[in-house]
């Protein structure tokens, strides 16, 4: 090839670079993070504080969505109708991905959402008013043999309400009634409501106010902020299955996306203002590989279908 020849090939090539479209990097458009439950809780803190850290260093607008309603289930149905690229992204509890699907409510199968990470450990709770006449779980049991106890919980088919149901079944007696509820509010108990409470975060001011008390823990350890509340696992031994939250995206999502996104909630998991959101509300913040949180998600699904007798 002469130099008349190269020199033409070489602007022919460049032309062509020149004219083809580059290659749009991730996210190049609005990402949206739901979270299906209403505002206020850790899981919808934390999503905010990811959101928030994506938007700033991507400079794309990202936005949070409480969708609440139906144990989280409708939240969750909201992410599954969207595409898997990466532009919707689901904070979920970990009835999402077990009791409902177990229990036939989901329109989803195990294999449509995978996790990028698992991130909050809950710091469970079962309260009473303070001046309730029990103050754990074997003298509730002996009180509710003859009294009625309504009993509300976050979530009919979360794993706590599953072992809350179990532990009353281990112990020979049965709840007068059980309410599922979005939100934990101590004024449920306040208002005579319901006896017994089951939820996390939101509960935190009446149990530090000594209005409300702790009955059990359903956690792996002791809550520190309520180090005086033993947990169901030295109560009523082998039953406990710990509640967990992770970021979960549809399958097929490109990896690219998952990779930008991890990244980022990583280091807000990690940071000093995550662990004081933890230590605040008695719950684990902590950053799990999308394996590990993967392989927990199998382990789990077993044990909720040991708690639903399947």
């Amino acid at each position: 090839m002469n130099n008349f020849k190269k020199i033409g090939y070489t602007v022919a090539l460049a032309m062509m670079a020149a004219a083809s479209p580059a290659l749009a990097e991730y996210p190049e458009r609005p990402v949206e993070f739901v979270v299906p439950w209403p505002p206020g809780d850790i899981e919808d803190t934390l999503t905010r504080m990811i959101a928030d850290a994506v938007r700033n260093e991507t400079g794309v607008p990202t936005t949070t969505v409480n969708i609440a309603g139906g144990g989280g289930l409708v939240g969750a149905t909201h992410v599954f109708s969207q595409p898997a690229d990466g532009y919707t992204i689901g904070v979920f509890t970990a009835n999402i991905i077990s009791t409902h699907i177990i229990r036939g409510n989901a329109s989803y199968d195990r294999t449509e959402f995978e996790p990028l990470a698992g991130v909050i450990g809950y710091g469970q709770v079962l309260a009473a008013g303070a001046d309730a006449p029990f103050n754990n779980l074997a003298e509730l049991a002996e009180y509710a043999k003859s009294n009625d106890v309504a009993l509300g919980v976050v979530g009919l088919n979360a794993p706590p309400a599953l072992q809350t149901l179990k532990m009353a079944e281990t112990l020979g007696f049965e709840f007068a009634s059980v309410a599922g509820y979005d939100e934990a509010s101590c004024l449920l108990l306040f208002n005579g409501e319901v006896d017994v409470l089951l939820g996390g975060a939101t509960m935190r001011p009446c149990m530090v106010s000594g209005e409300a008390k702790g009955l059990t823990a359903l956690t792996t350890a002791r809550i520190p902020i309520y180090e005086d509340v033993p947990t169901l696992e030295e109560q009523v031994p082998g039953i406990a299955t710990p509640g967990w939250a992770g970021i979960f995206v549809r399958k097929d999502t490109p990896q690219e996306a998952r990779d930008v996104i991890s990244r980022i909630a990583k280091e807000v998991v990690e940071s000093d203002e995550a662990q004081e959101l933890a230590a605040r509300t008695g719950s684990v913040v902590q950053w799990t590989t999308a394996e590990d949180a993967a392989a927990y998600a199998e382990v789990f699904y077993d044990r909720v279908v040991n708690l639903l007798g399947n």
